[in-house]
This record gives C-alpha cells, sequence and structure tokens, in this order.
C-alpha cells in the first residue's frame, strides 16, 4: 500500500539500523551532558534504551504514513478519475480501453489503473487484476470503485450504472465531509483564538503589570522564551488545521 519496494524484513532491518544509530547518538550527547554534571555515566545506558524504545516503533509507524498520505491524494482525484472512466464507457469504449484510458489522466489516482493495465497485460484477467488492485489500494472510496466495477464484472451486470451510482454515493460522502469540516473549523478557530492570541496577550500584560507592583525584574530572556512557546503553539495550529482539512475534488 506504501509503494515500498522493499521486502518486510529488509524495511524493518533498515528501520532498526536507524533507530540504533539515533539512540546511539542521542545516547553520546546525553552522556557528554551527564559528564558534565558529574552525574554518573550509568545513567547513559537506561536513556539509551529508553531512547530506543521510542525511536524504532516511531520509524516503524512511518509506513503507516506514507500509506495515509497516498490516500488523500488518491481521495482528492478519486471522483475525478471515476467519472473520467465513466465517460469512456458511456462512450462504447470497452473497460480494458476505458482503465488504459483513465492509466494517462491526471491525478495520482491514474497510477492504479496502470497498475490494472499493466497486470493484464502481464496475463492475468480483468477480475484478478481488480482483486489485486483492491487489495493494496490505501484508499477507500478507490477500493469501493474497483470492487464494484469487480463485482458487475462476475455477476454481469452493466458497470456504467453501477460505477455512477457508487460515484453519487461518493460526491455526496464528501459533501457530508465538507460539513463536518466546517463545524470543526468553527470550534477549533474559537480554541486557536483563546488559546494563542487572547490568553498570552492578557497573559503578557498581566505579567508586566504584577512585575511592575512587587518589582519583579524581567529581562529579555523571558519574552524570547515567551516568544519561543508561541511559535510553537503557532506552528501546532499550522499542523493541526492541515490535518484536518479533507483534502476532496469535487
Amino acid at each position: 500500500m506504501a509503494h515500498i519496494n522493499k521486502k518486510p524484513e529488509e524495511y524493518v532491518g533498515e528501520r532498526l539500523k536507524a533507530a540504533l544509530m539515533g539512540s546511539i547518538t542521542l545516547a553520546f550527547a546525553a552522556g557528554l551532558l551527564i559528564s558534565k554534571a558529574n552525574w554518573p555515566m550509568i545513567m547513559v545506558v537506561p536513556i539509551f534504551l529508553v531512547l530506543f524504545g521510542i525511536l524504532f516503533p516511531l520509524m516503524l509507524s512511518s509506513v503507516n504514513a506514507l500509506i495515509l498520505g497516498r490516500a488523500k491524494e488518491i481521495d482528492k482525484d478519486v471522483l475525478f478519475s471515476g467519472r473520467f472512466l465513466l465517460i469512456k464507457l458511456n462512450s462504447g469504449k470497452p473497460l480494458l480501453q476505458a482503465f488504459e484510458d483513465a492509466s494517462h489522466s491526471y491525478g495520482v489516482a491514474s497510477s492504479y489503473f496502470k497498475e490494472i493495465v499493466r497486470e493484464i497485460q502481464l496475463g492475468a484477467s480483468i477480475e484478478e487484476a481488480l482483486d489485486k488492485s483492491t487489495e493494496f489500494c490505501p484508499s477507500e472510496k478507490m477500493k469501493r470503485i474497483l470492487f464494484q466495477i469487480n463485482n458487475s464484472l462476475k455477476v454481469g451486470i452493466d458497470v456504467s450504472r453501477v460505477l455512477e451510482s457508487i460515484l453519487d454515493e461518493i460526491s455526496n460522502n464528501q459533501l457530508i465531509e465538507l460539513q463536518r469540516y466546517g463545524k470543526k473549523l468553527n470550534s477549533f478557530t474559537l480554541f486557536y483564538m483563546l488559546t494563542a492570541v487572547v490568553v498570552p496577550s492578557l497573559g503578557i500584560t498581566m505579567l508586566i503589570i504584577v512585575s511592575s507592583f512587587i518589582s519583579i525584574k524581567i529581562d529579555n530572556t523571558i519574552f524570547f522564551v515567551i516568544l519561543f512557546f508561541l511559535i510553537i503553539i503557532e506552528l501546532f495550529f499550522i499542523s493541526l488545521f492541515k490535518s484536518v482539512r479533507p483534502r476532496l475534488n469535487i
């Protein structure tokens, strides 16, 4: 699904080596700090184990991030590719020719039609090629399209009618996703205004007022620390808004 052209053993071995190198590097840096602080050097061992226990699962889970990214890219173009395929079928072209034309169309979803055509050219039947593409497709929406096409071929139903029905259903679901996104955006925007605008503004103002009353000296270091945390908060909300935004092309 992630299109990693490696065996699972090879991929896990590479992630293991990367996690070991990262853990050793960070543990070495921690050892330098421990030596300067005159702490026991034996502390490096549990630090290394903890770092390895964190880095190795994270690096293994990167494949899930790749699959999720590919799924979002396909979902963005799934309606375009499906409608392109429907137009070709309604124009009288056979299914295999429609797949070949769709494989040269725009978008990431066209790559899965290329895989179907390649499997058929290598000797597989259309049903077998669709089964394989459905199994390794990360997008649930594209899976539904390929499954319904394959099911129609096996049952003997008109593919174009089934495809038109599933595309209408996907389009309606995407409209519902947009409505849900609008509701989420309102709550996230309110949370952002409170956390990243109102609270820091009032907090800094109160800090200055209180420090002037009790004669606490506030130097530039404190303001730089506050600025640093504000930047982190802003970056967090930027990534949050990007993650919840649906990638649709209706």
